[in-house]
């Protein structure tokens, strides 16, 4: 992307999603890690985005008290040190613009930040004093505008979330404070701190009950309980007020030294810390994911509902695995064409292309979908391949049947002459009918790639010729009746005996696709365990990540001697562990739930296909 594009537009109060942003997103599909600026209006954030996009221009920064970005702007690029990701920067609408006068508006937006991204930077300039937490008045909102699970998407009751904030503290984002213009000492007490400790120090609580401080300690403890990590960074002044409206067209060099030292580190922590964009369950985001999830939330948004990450997760899940469903079919069609433009070839044959096409097809479907968790996707699939398969065996058997057809009309055309002229009417013609028609079926025989149905086709052929067999043995005279006898005899077991190669042929392919259908479903099975075990095992690095970072909190409150607020937190912590245990849904979920049906749905294939088989062998 050359340039940053309106993502989300703000008109008139209204949010509304951007067909064309949306249509780029959707044509990615590297994972992306996204990271949204949020702040007051007119405080630099555009700048830290171009900063981060590693160019000079691109969100617009604007020289005047006017607010420049509207909505949410998004800019994609390559990631600088992470291969095969896109960082996805979000530049959102100035908060408190005085123009604009809607604070319920600027609450959809800082919400929509929270949801989309994996890094949340907060902008201020000056100092955190009680007014900058203060501005930060959205964090306190957040379980007003964003629900984690669906039961509880309809209240505004924050108790309704089991497991309380540390919900949140494992979908949220990690969280950066900005801080601009900073002229003062990092020192506290006479002590020099780090950026970080200041932070902390001004997230610290009041003891004490009464209003005032329940309304000072209030944003605090929102930042503190939903927030997974945080971090700040503290900038100095980058040039001279009257240099400040031109900041994006100067030179590097010629902004301060200490400014472009911080901004350097910060861009460093951006690049290495920040974490793939990851939904509920554990599952990394796409490009074409977030593009799902940008529709659904601002849906959402727009008919007064509050979003709610389980049902936005349901609802992306059902179209990207019906996406992965159709990719998976793709794959394996097109790799089935090289073999298809074959035929006809031997059963062997067809089914390696199959079972090589049936993987990659099953590799495709596994990297595109998520929460299939009854299997039921995987199993359109599999139906889907086991009906493409069934057609293509009939397809082989039918060039098979055409070109055997063709091969014994061609090599039947001398006898069928002599036939016209006499040839084996005369005394001995019979043996000579009969040592022709061996010639002719050993010609058969050696031409290669006949197909699947080469000795039923033969036996359909000598089963026509029994009756002309038998008029020519009925007409030779040099043979008296106990020899015709005999050899009609000779006929009759020669004809079973094809019979018998003829069934063989057929049961050696009924059994090959059995097989066949056989390992495509353990390699179905394989694959989906291998899925399901890494998503639980990402599930449980989130589960562990959120429940340290309460415990820490824990630990902090206690140590400021909130003991009060550590036992509140002590039992949210309890209920967190009941409600989130690892492998609560896994483990046993997999062998009881979706091997199980996993496996019925892909029997009903397997019945399928061999109900083809049957039905084309009977019609023939």
């Amino acid at each position: 992307m050359d340039s940053p594009m309106c993502l989300v537009e703000n008109a008139d109060g209204e949010l509304h999603v951007v067909p064309g942003a949306i249509k780029y997103l959707m044509g990615l599909n590297q994972k992306v890690i996204v990271v949204a600026v949020v702040g007051l209006y007119r405080t630099g954030k555009s700048y830290l985005m171009n900063k981060l996009a590693g160019k000079r221009r691109g969100f617009a920064l604007g020289a005047t008290i006017q607010s420049k970005t509207k909505g949410i702007w998004m800019w994609c690029v390559p990631h600088p040190e992470k291969r095969d990701h896109t960082l996805v920067l979000l530049d959102t609408e100035g908060l408190g613009d005085v123009e604009k006068g809607d604070s319920k508006n600027d609450a959809w937006i800082f919400s929509l930040a929270i949801l989309l991204s994996s890094t949340l930077v907060y902008n201020s300039r000056g100092t955190i004093d009680n007014q900058a937490v203060e501005n930060l008045q959205y964090v306190s909102e957040l379980t007003e505008r964003i629900k984690v699970n669906s039961s509880s998407a309809a209240s505004s009751s924050h108790d309704d979330e089991e497991g309380g904030d540390a919900q949140f503290v494992q979908f949220f984002p990690n969280f950066v404070w900005a801080i601009r213009d900073f002229t003062l000492l990092l020192e506290i007490d006479g002590k020099n701190v780090t950026e970080d400790e200041y932070l902390e120090h001004s997230l610290e609580l009041r003891k004490g009950g009464g209003k005032k401080n329940l309304m000072y300690n209030l944003p605090r403890q929102c930042i503190r309980n939903y927030f997974p990590s945080r971090k700040c960074f503290v900038f100095p002044t980058p040039t001279t007020p009257a240099n400040m409206p031109h900041l994006d067209s100067m030179d590097e060099a010629d902004l301060c030294g200490t400014f472009r030292k911080v901004a350097d580190t910060f861009c460093r922590f951006i690049f290495q810390e920040s974490r793939t964009k990851t939904v509920k369950g554990g599952h990394k985001v796409t490009g074409r994911m977030l593009g799902h999830l940008v529709n659904t939330y601002v849906e959402t948004i727009a008919k007064g509902s509050v979003p709610c990450l389980e049902n936005a997760v349901l609802a992306m899940a059902q179209i990207e695995n019906q996406a992965a469903v159709d990719e998976g079919l793709a794959v394996y069609q097109r790799g089935m064409e090289e073999v298809k433009a074959l035929f006809p070839v031997a059963m062997g044959q067809i089914s390696a292309h199959h079972l090589r096409s049936d993987h990659q097809a099953t590799q495709a479907f596994m990297k595109r979908s998520f929460k299939d968790e009854n299997g039921d996707f995987l199993k359109a699939l599999a139906v889907a391949i086991a009906k493409h398969y069934a057609d293509l065996l009939i397809q082989n058997e039918d060039a098979s049947e055409k070109k055997c057809a063709a091969l014994l009309e061609k090599l039947s055309a001398p006898m069928a002459q002599k036939i016209k002229e006499g040839i084996y009417t005369t005394p001995g013609g019979y043996e000579l009918y009969c040592n022709h028609l061996d010639n002719m079926v050993a010609q058969y025989r050696a031409e290669p790639v006949k197909g699947v149905r080469a000795e039923e086709i033969l036996e359909q052929f000598l089963r026509e010729k029994s009756l002309e067999k038998n008029s020519i043995l009925q007409a030779d005279k040099k043979l008296t009746e106990n020899e015709k006898k005999i050899y009609e005899e000779k006929d009759r077991s020669a004809v079973l005996e094809q019979e018998k190669k003829a069934a063989e042929e057929k049961r050696l392919e009924m059994e090959r696709t059995m097989e066949d259908d056989r390992r495509s479903k353990d390699e179905k099975l394989k694959q989906m365990e291998e899925k399901m075990k890494e998503e639980m095992k990402q599930q449980e690095r989130d589960f562990h990540r959120a429940l340290e970072c309460k415990m820490q909190e824990q630990k902090d409150l206690l140590e400021k001697g909130h003991k009060e607020k550590a036992d509140l937190m002590r039992q949210e912590i309890e209920e967190f562990k009941k409600s989130n245990t690892p492998g609560k849904e896994g483990g046993g979920f997999l062998e009881s739930t979706v091997m199980p049906v996993l496996r019925l749905g892909m029997d009903a294939a397997n019945i399928l296909l061999q109900y083809k088989l049957m039905k084309v062998a009977f019609m023939k």
